[in-house]
């Protein structure tokens, strides 16, 4: 193993901790949807891992078809560029959607008193919300939820940046086991500091008191979301 490919390796392990540290779009809305959505511990570490790993592996594809087929780094990353732009719009629209629609659940979930009076002139009052109680009604018990899936396909378009021109193309002019090497470690970096972000903040929440905001917490999700996408827009974060 050359001095060279060593140097990529090490930058690949820095470069892909701290590209998914500054960029909160790798971990907020997983964070966000698990709080929200009551997720499995196993469920948001699989959601998760699947996103980061197509989020790596799109990149690495057209990275490996780049140097296959000779293209110069400007053009792979125009292509990034404007994957990256769809994935951005696509990430504030998801969080738009969901946001209304949580704060239309909250409006409906709302919990209101009824009164109810006894012979005897005994009266007494309960609170009530059609969280639980009608929930036959409106939701099916297997109705299978899609936003893992939507969370997939926008991290598939989402490019990791700086792999291809500041990773790949040097490892490629050295061999393919550097090449392999380098992209390997900066997908393996990426995906851990995901996961490990994720599952700290998530267990940090449950520590938190936020019982008054729980029939709220789709809607924030969604507004973090948005946001995050928003952030991408004007901040390149």
């Amino acid at each position: 193993m050359t001095d060279g490919i060593l140097v990529l390796a090490a930058a690949a392990a820095s470069i892909g901790f701290f590209h998914t540290l500054l960029g909160p779009d790798h971990y907020l809305p997983f964070i966000a949807m698990s709080r929200s959505g009551k997720w499995s511990l196993r469920k948001t570490v699989w959601v998760t891992v699947l996103c980061g790993a197509g989020h790596v592996l799109s990149s690495v594809l057209l990275g490996i078809l780049g140097i296959m087929f000779g293209f110069a780094v400007s053009s792979v990353e125009a292509a990034e560029s404007f994957r990256g732009g769809l994935a951005t719009w696509a990430l504030i629209a998801f969080g738009l959607v969901y946001f209304v629609w949580g704060i239309r659940r909250a409006m409906r979930h709302k919990s209101h008193e009824h009164l109810h009076m006894h012979e005897g002139d005994v009266d007494h009052v309960h609170h009530h919300d059609h969280s639980t109680e009608h929930m036959h009604v409106h939701e099916a018990k297997n109705k299978k939820n899609m936003t893992p899936w939507v969370l997939f396909i926008i991290f598939i378009l989402g490019p990791c940046e700086p792999l291809i021109p500041m990773l790949m193309y040097p490892a490629a002019k050295n061999s393919l086991a550097g090449l392999l090497l380098v992209t390997g470690i900066f997908g393996g970096t990426t995906i851990l500091t995901m996961l490990g972000i994720v599952l700290i903040s998530t267990f940090g929440i449950d520590f938190l008191q936020v019982k008054r905001l729980e029939r709220f917490t789709h809607a924030i999700a969604g507004a973090i979301i948005c946001c995050c996408g928003i952030s991408i827009l004007l901040f390149g974060l």
